[in-house]
């Protein structure tokens, strides 16, 4: 009489298949040569940069200021790392596209699980990613070379920089979810990233856009921003991510593996 109650009250984690996903892709992108490849060439600029800009001001005496510097490594990110980011998020699920069905999809885990579980992981593994090596700059500049950043500032522009690179990121898990191949897919989401930051930079400067932050980024790390600027810019791309997501969930739900 005790065993039918006691499988009664066994609780099922219907999320459980997600998080197997959200943990095994961590371990993949970790592991990944295009991260460490991303993260060996960022580290590298970095200190590369910096140590030119201490030599240059502590050997020529020219005054070097913490803000420019920081202003070009972000610049640097959105020009060059986006590329890299690409070709690591567009591979996430083409990629797997020949076990998908036979090792992944029947095992009692849904399309929608699979699809969040692997946008998620990309998402916060390239944020946090972005956020360590940012701080790490912020922290290398305060000690190296003339101080004229402000806190609050420096935060802000992490922040706009990482709603950029979250905007790319979801954009390529999308892509990868459409298509079969992973190089048509870097290939498409490349063109398009870059097509549309070019068509954005057409705009009103008040215009929020990739062009427009780079215009920024040095007045935002002095601390001449509003919030409110802030989070406009923030706010789409979150939508922008937000019907991204839901497109490529959507087709992806429906369409062969």
């Amino acid at each position: 009489m005790d065993a039918p109650t006691a499988a009664a009250q066994v609780k099922i984690n219907r999320w459980l298949p997600y998080w197997a996903v959200f943990q095994a892709d961590v371990r993949q992108t970790l592991q990944s040569w295009v991260y460490r490849t991303w993260v060996f060439v960022s580290v590298l600029v970095t200190v590369g940069y910096s140590l030119y800009r201490y030599g240059a001001e502590h050997e020529a005496g020219i005054l070097q200021s913490a803000s420019h510097l920081v202003s070009d490594l972000l610049r640097w990110t959105l020009l060059g790392s986006v590329t890299l980011i690409i070709v690591l998020t567009v591979g996430s699920i083409s990629s797997e596209r020949g076990t998908m069905a036979d090792s992944i999809l029947s095992r009692g885990i849904s399309r929608y699980q699979y699809f969040l579980g692997k946008w998620h992981a990309r998402l916060v593994t390239i944020l946090a990613t972005f956020f360590v090596l940012g701080a790490a700059a912020l922290v290398s500049c305060h000690f190296l070379l003339h101080e004229d950043l402000s806190l609050i500032g420096s935060v802000a522009a992490l922040v706009m920089v990482a709603a950029l690179l979250a905007v790319v990121s979801t954009c390529g898990v999308t892509v990868s979810a459409l298509t079969n191949s992973t190089v048509v897919g870097i290939t498409a989401l490349w063109v398009a990233v870059y097509g549309v930051g070019i068509v954005l930079s057409f705009l009103t400067r008040s215009t929020p856009s990739p062009t427009w932050l780079l215009q920024v980024l040095p007045n935002v790390l002095h601390g001449h921003f509003s919030w409110y600027t802030v989070a406009r810019f923030v706010g789409w791309s979150a939508l922008t991510s937000a019907v991204a997501a839901v497109f490529g969930l959507g087709y992806f739900s429906r369409r062969d593996v």
